[in-house]
């Protein structure tokens, strides 16, 4: 039995759905639409250049959350799969994903994408585990700001070692998880990229690209 893991944003999906989320914001009168796309664009063009402050962002992305429940957000959580996301999926991304359920791997969804996102997400592509960046929570309701270690760049490395020893104490009865493939487009992915057995590079970009073309790597396209 084999881990395999699956970066989401311009891995799985065709586009970003932070970048998206944000923007849907906007449009359903949740945040103001000049200077919120504005600085949401910046955030965006600071995460493909690798400098992105991941804490500022979240606080940024969460801030139009504070205050409501989860039954509101729910409500825009559906139609935000439904008007954006649904858009966003890929045929070959569904069969990647069948190739290593049918093979009997575990599979994991890792992203920096924030709980409110990611989640939904999660579960419109079947996954049963993910890992995403936290959310707070005060009695049903959000307090607009992140909660815990990002699952950015190194945080990813550090809650996958987290996730591996709740795996072993959880599941002491089944197969060790011999063997680990890690499927992302980003060069902020390296770090985790660069501890995985099968690391692959799907769409990179191009300093990934690079980076796995020096390396040997596999690269795929799951658009072509």
């Amino acid at each position: 039995m084999s881990l395999a893991i699956f970066d989401l944003d311009n891995t799985l999906l065709a586009g970003d759905s932070d970048h998206r989320w944000g923007e849907f914001l906007c449009e359903q009168n949740w945040a103001s639409a000049d200077n919120y796309r504005t600085r949401n664009d910046q955030f965006y063009a600071d995460y493909q250049a690798g400098s992105l402050d991941m804490e500022a962002y979240l606080s940024f992305v969460l801030g139009p959350l504070q205050g409501k429940s989860r039954r509101e957000v729910q409500v825009l959580q559906q139609q935000f799969i439904q008007d954006c996301i649904e858009p966003m999926l890929l045929d070959k991304a569904f069969e990647l994903i069948d190739q290593h359920r049918i093979a009997g791997d575990v599979l994991l969804l890792m992203t920096a994408t924030h709980a409110v996102v990611a989640e939904p997400v999660a579960a419109r592509l079947g996954f049963e585990h993910w890992l995403c960046s936290g959310v707070g929570m005060d009695r049903q309701h959000y307090t607009g700001k992140p909660e815990g270690l990002p699952c950015f760049q190194r945080g990813k490395v550090v809650h996958l070692e987290a996730w591996r020893a709740q795996w072993r104490a959880s599941e002491a009865s089944s197969p060790d998880l011999e063997e680990t493939w890690f499927y992302s487009d980003s060069h902020n992915d390296l770090p985790l990229l660069s501890t995985v057995d099968h690391p692959v590079a799907v769409d990179p970009d191009p300093t990934l690209r690079l980076h796995a073309q020096e390396r040997g790597w596999t690269i795929l396209s799951l658009r072509e």
